[in-house]
């Protein structure tokens, strides 16, 4: 494999810096729709990816953390009242995560507020089709 040159390294680190500078300003978005609610981050990215009931170790793949974070998070909104814990119809060992009403209501405004004035947002339908493609291909394992 040849090494890249000099320009290509650049590119790189550009890249990298731009996709960096986009994550951070998708955080801080995050952060203020997450405190105009009373949750922390994680509680609304949780939010987020239930859309359907999932298991734990479903939730953590899409939050892309450890199981053990999810399921933190997943208690303190079983706390709250916003979710609760069911037994999985085919996999005793596993539980699945149910919105309760009041969670399901919460979710479709979070939902709403992380899509208004996101940085992703200013991209075109197109744009954040391709955004999203060239990421994929960017963040796919071996």
């Amino acid at each position: 494999m040849a090494l890249p040159n000099s320009s290509d390294r650049l590119a790189n680190s550009e890249v990298c810096s731009l996709v960096n500078a986009l994550a951070q300003a998708i955080d801080r978005h995050t952060r203020q729709v997450s405190d105009a609610v009373g949750l922390t981050s994680a509680q609304a990215i949780a939010l987020r990816e239930l859309p359907e009931p999932r298991t734990l170790r479903e939730l953590a793949r899409r939050m892309h953390c450890e199981a053990s974070n999810a399921t933190f998070v997943a208690d303190r909104l079983e706390a709250l009242g916003l979710l609760e814990r069911r037994a999985h119809p085919t996999d005793r060992r596993a539980k699945l995560l149910h919105l309760t009403p009041a969670g399901a209501s919460l979710r479709k405004q979070v939902v709403k507020r992380l899509g208004t004035d996101s940085p992703v947002g200013r991209l075109s339908d197109d744009e954040q089709t391709t955004l999203k493609a060239l990421l994929e291909r960017a963040t796919a394992e071996d």
